[in-house]
């Protein structure tokens, strides 16, 4: 008997959002590595302060792409520009619906004139493996599932070890002998340690400095070793799977999109192509922003911020879709500060409510009723509050606006979605996103 498809799911559910709806589901943090290390909170603060290593090696997707038709068919299906994509170059790929939504995006590194790896959440490798087969490319696939997910087990194929925060810099010098080449932000220099060859990606979190170094397993141990021995004097912190997940929201990175599949009758081969247990039928949805129609949910890459990204200059799906889009008025990516005594008494019941890390939809109100939506919510020790990237009405995206976030689960499908279910409210103001400054104004300056 074959395995359900996804299309399999929604129909048995009645609908996407019957599919994907679970209230209270928690929130995904790295699989492998340890929760903390040192604790939360002052794993965060090594990024802001000192030196931080993290590990990813374990928690992504990756899929090389090789043949002639490699950039021929990420071209197409992606709206990133490719006449200007160098060799040891890394840029976030962005492949939208014929309706310009999102996908889902990933981390697309060019290996060779025709061999890329697409890193990350699955969703945008399974649409361009399909797109790819369906559309008959010259083209081959080599795939590395996470850990958690890796068939028959085993190790992965790389290593991945970020080195971040305002001693980066020196604490990779301490162990290469000496500066990086110097490297445009998100390309990679070819390193060498103790006889190993891998790369350095010019990389950074959160606004702060930093490089992801990636090579064979083979190599793992020994490189790990040398940035936690090189670190001791410095004061280096390992980063668990809990801290982890919190910069994203200072850097204005919005992770996991809902992909825009779920709907369109033209993508129904693609739905039961899909299979049912993977990350487009597992993915939750929960929070207090419920509506039936999993259209309301789907966003569009100028509202995650990659309009500079998109290149009108190719054909490739979603093309005209994105043009006609350009200059319409849309929700903006801003983030929101939560009151902290609010947050002590909603989600603290009080009290310090320790960690929170939360991927919910949560509607964001003001005056005139709902202007937004969170899109992750977390702990940010070193703000001293909880901060929450969002998507608000351009009109109440200014900074310094006051709003209120909906806190709580609604039980979703069988109940009216505009009931009032006595949600307690938490105060917010409006800030840019990037909320770091360093990240919004100087992180891409030399990319």
């Amino acid at each position: 008997m074959p395995s359900p498809s996804l299309q399999d799911g929604i129909d048995t559910a009645g609908s996407p959002v019957g599919l994907l709806w679970k209230p209270g589901a928690e929130p995904w943090t790295p699989e492998v590595v340890e929760r903390e290390y040192v604790g939360w909170r002052q794993e965060q603060a090594a990024w802001h302060e000192g030196v931080a290593l993290l590990n990813l090696s374990h928690h992504m997707f990756d899929m090389w792409i090789e043949g002639p038709d490699a950039t021929r068919v990420l071209a197409d299906h992606g709206a990133n520009n490719f006449e200007k994509f160098a060799v040891g170059q890394a840029k976030q790929y962005v492949p939208v619906t014929a309706e310009g939504l999102i996908v889902t995006d990933g981390i697309l590194a060019r290996e060779g004139a025709d061999r890329y790896l697409l890193s990350g959440v699955p969703a945008a490798q399974h649409w361009v493996r399909y797109h790819a087969e369906k559309g008959g490319y010259d083209v081959g696939f080599e795939t590395d599932a996470s850990s958690a997910f890796r068939p028959g087990g085993g190790p992965p194929k790389l290593f991945r070890y970020q080195v971040q925060g305002p001693l980066a810099k020196e604490l990779v010098e301490n162990v290469f002998g000496g500066p990086m080449p110097e490297t445009k932000f998100f390309h990679t220099a070819d390193v060498r340690l103790d006889g190993r060859d891998f790369k350095a990606l010019r990389h950074g979190m959160a606004g702060q400095a930093g490089f992801e170094f990636i090579g064979p397993w083979e190599h793992a141990a020994a490189v790990h070793d040398a940035f936690l021995t090189a670190g001791e004097p410095l004061g280096l912190v390992q980063v668990g799977a809990l801290a982890y997940t919190t910069p994203s929201v200072e850097s204005g990175w919005i992770p996991s999109p809902v992909p825009a599949i779920y709907s369109a009758p033209e993508l129904e081969d693609y739905r039961r192509h899909l299979p049912l247990f993977g990350i487009e039928g597992q993915r939750p949805l929960n929070g207090s922003h419920f509506s039936p129609d999993i259209e309301d949910y789907y966003v569009s890459p100028y509202e995650l911020g990659y309009g500079k990204l998109i290149h009108f200059g190719h054909d490739f799906i979603g093309r005209d879709a994105l043009l006609a889009a350009r200059d319409a008025d849309r929700r903006q990516k801003v983030t929101l500060v939560l009151d902290p005594d609010d947050v002590r008494r909603v989600v603290g019941e009080g009290n310090d409510p320790g960690f929170v890390l939360t991927y919910a939809r949560h509607w964001v109100e003001a005056e005139a009723g709902a202007v937004g939506v969170t899109m992750q919510t977390a702990s940010i020790d070193p703000v001293g509050t909880v901060l929450a990237q969002s998507l608000v009405d351009a009109a109440h995206a200014v900074p310094g606006t006051r709003v209120a976030v909906v806190w709580g689960e609604h039980p979703g499908p069988g109940t009216d979605p505009g009931a009032d279910l006595g949600f307690p409210r938490i105060r917010g103001t409006v800030q840019p996103s990037p909320f770091d400054r360093h990240a919004r104004t100087r992180y891409r300056r030399n990319g």
